[in-house]
């Protein structure tokens, strides 16, 4: 497994009540731009806080991010800023259920990222969280008019009803 790309290892015996702050380098932009698909990753930072339980520590704080990525219609730039709350807890291995039984999860309930041996990467976990909030289908404003010229027409002369308007006789 290769290295992650933004990397901040804590080790779980000192976790309690750490408070870290996470500014990705520019070498840790390109790289996570490059493994997310986007043109570029102006910047992205973290504020993160921990809480440990026994081995489960508790990661909540927020993320901010700006970004370009490519209009999925048109291949135009798209600047995105996100700013997202973060809630997860890293876990050791086999933390109470068993592969094949069924867990009900609720709103009160956050990612688990297990982790093995003393230590958990939180930059790994704040990189995750910026690929969820990337939004794969962005569309800019050339959109449209990409798919009218490429002959792609708007769902409602395309969708599910538009063989029975064509059938319907005019009046």
């Amino acid at each position: 497994m290769s290295e992650p790309e933004l990397s901040r290892p804590v080790d779980v015996r000192q976790a309690e009540g750490k408070a870290m702050s996470i500014v990705a380098s520019e070498a840790e932009r390109v790289a996570l731009s490059e493994r997310f698909g986007l043109v570029r990753i102006d910047r992205l930072e973290a504020e993160i806080e921990l809480h440990r339980k026994d081995r489960r520590v508790t990661a909540s704080g927020t993320l901010s991010a700006d970004f370009v990525q490519s209009c999925a219609v048109s291949a135009e730039d798209l600047p995105v800023s996100i700013d997202e709350d973060l809630l997860f807890r890293f876990v050791p291995p086999h933390s109470g259920y068993e592969p094949e039984e069924e867990i009900e999860i609720d709103a009160e309930d956050c990612d688990e990222i297990e982790y093995e041996g003393t230590h958990f990467d939180v930059g790994e976990a704040v990189a995750q969280s910026l690929a969820l909030a990337i939004d794969p289908f962005a569309t800019g404003p050339e959109a449209d008019e990409t798919r009218r010229k490429a002959g792609i027409s708007d769902e409602a002369s395309s969708g599910p009803f538009a063989a029975l308007a064509a059938l319907k006789k005019p009046d």
